[in-house]
């Protein structure tokens, strides 16, 4: 199977929007359903009805991924709040809050406590850095900082969306967060950073790379089955 730097992964977001035809939103949507339903599933085998799935954001595109997963795992019948605290003035991100809003989902200011974390969800979806994070700063900056804190302090397992957040996308956490996530859901294929993912699942999602970009990167993936938008790895 292959595995992306992050400017392969970068050129490939860069054609399918500027070649390709896709926007933004459109490539949010696939993603976010695809992680809505990694999430699902696993709750699903753990028998857990109703799950209670806390969402954290980010200020970027992989924080959209989130709010479109968050919106999908209620109308799969989940119990959802959002972590939300840098929200974009810009006017994708705030149609997508309002969809959150107009569904009653509740968008917290500030990550919980460890401990009401442990307690309160049974499930947390990372969306808070995607592949375009960049770790040769050094440092996470506030107030992700202490959230990524909570997230490998806390008992409840954690999905990470495309790189567990604060990782480097090919090195892996050399920033020390310490977080090792139950769950990765790789978006178009996995980055780099995956070979050094230890957690129990791990699932392809984001179905929509063409076969021609797939040919010009030399890219190998499984395939999908029917009408499903992830793959386990």
């Amino acid at each position: 199977m292959s595995f992306l730097t992050q400017k392969v992964a970068q050129e490939i977001d860069d054609l399918l929007m500027n070649k390709m035809g896709y926007s933004v939103y459109s490539l949010m949507e696939l993603a976010g359903l695809s992680c809505a339903n990694a999430v699902y599933r696993i709750l699903s085998e753990k028998k857990i009805e109703k799950g209670r799935v806390l969402v954290v954001s980010g200020p970027g595109n992989c924080g959209g991924d989130g709010l479109v997963a968050a919106r999908h795992l209620h109308h799969f019948g989940c119990l959802v709040e959002v972590v939300y605290p840098k929200r974009p003035n810009k006017e994708l991100f705030q149609n997508l809050i309002k969809q959150i809003t107009g569904l009653e989902i509740s968008l917290l200011d500030t990550m919980p406590e460890v401990g009401k974390v442990d307690s309160d969800y049974d499930y947390i979806l990372d969306g808070i850095f995607g592949f375009s994070f960049n770790s040769k700063e050094g440092k996470i900056r506030s107030p992700f900082d202490k959230i990524l804190d909570t997230l490998s302090k806390t008992s409840t397992p954690v999905a990470s969306i495309d790189i567990p957040s604060g990782w480097d996308v090919e090195e892996g956490d050399i920033l020390k967060t310490n977080l090792q996530p139950e769950t990765l859901i790789s978006l178009t294929a996995p980055k780099l950073c995956a070979k050094n993912f230890k957690g129990k699942y791990h699932f392809l999602g984001g179905r929509f790379l063409p076969e021609s970009l797939c040919k010009k990167y030399e890219i190998n993936l499984p395939k999908y089955k029917d009408t499903e938008q992830i793959i386990r790895l």
